[in-house]
C-alpha cells in the first residue's frame, strides 16, 4: 500500500476555511469517537466505516450553514443542480 501526498494551492481564504472546518468535523465526528469504540486491525475496516460516516453525512445529516439551510449536502448539490438546468433551459 502506497500513500501519496497531494498539495493543492490555496484558492482562497473561505475555501481554506471550509477545509479546515471539515477537517475538524471529521476529527470531531467520526475519529475521536469511533477510536474510543474500536481498535482497527487493517486500514481496510477503517475506510469501509469512514465510507460510511461520510454517505451518512453527505445524505443523512442535515446541515445549517449558509448553502444547505437545513438540507443535506446532496439535497442542496440535487437542487443546485436543477436551479442550475433551469436557468440554462431559460436563457436558450
Amino acid at each position: 500500500m502506497c500513500i501519496e501526498e497531494k498539495l493543492w494551492p490555496q484558492v482562497d481564504t473561505v475555501t481554506n476555511g471550509i477545509c479546515e472546518r471539515f477537517h475538524k468535523t471529521i476529527l470531531q465526528d467520526f475519529y475521536q469517537v469511533t477510536f474510543r469504540k474500536k481498535l482497527y486491525e487493517d486500514l481496510e475496516s477503517l475506510q469501509t466505516d469512514l465510507d460510511n460516516w461520510l454517505w451518512h453525512y453527505n445524505n443523512e445529516r442535515t446541515h445549517q450553514g449558509k448553502m444547505c439551510c437545513g438540507r443535506t449536502p446532496m439535497a442542496t448539490l440535487l437542487d443546485g443542480k436543477r436551479v442550475w438546468a433551469e436557468k440554462n433551459l431559460n436563457q436558450m
